[in-house]
């Protein structure tokens, strides 16, 4: 299982810093992913991520805490709800389509709110 492991956190690397750049791709979450698949298949891979001097502070705060900062949280809040809106004025959806995507959204908003603050000016260790 180590090889695939390895592929699968290169993959969710190479996709996360691909988001860094895309609106739509979320980067934080695809490298938590790529820190667990290191986790299991390469240290040396994993250490670097969780080191890393934009990054590293979250993913820390992530797998010590479950936490989320302050910041992080309002910017995916506001994320989701302009991505809200741009999708009933450029989708045009049915009120029932919109109104389901709008519940999910909703609920992955309300997992964020909900998970603690961690410290919201991470520092390097």
């Amino acid at each position: 299982m180590r090889p695939i492991y390895l592929l699968l956190g290169l993959a969710t690397t190479g996709l996360g810093i691909v988001g860094a750049f895309l609106p739509l791709l979320p980067t934080t979450p695809l490298l938590i992913l790529a820190t667990w698949f290191f986790a299991r298949s390469s240290p040396r891979l994993q250490r670097w991520l969780l080191d890393h001097p934009r990054f590293g502070a979250l993913l820390r705060a992530w797998r010590d805490q479950g936490a989320i900062p302050r910041r992080a949280k309002i910017l995916a809040c506001c994320g989701i709800a302009v991505g809200v809106v741009f999708f009933w004025i450029g989708a045009r959806p049915g009120y029932w389509l919109w109104l389901t995507g709008a519940a999910i959204l909703g609920g992955s908003a309300g997992f964020i709110l909900s998970r603690p603050n961690g410290s919201d000016t991470p520092r390097a260790e």
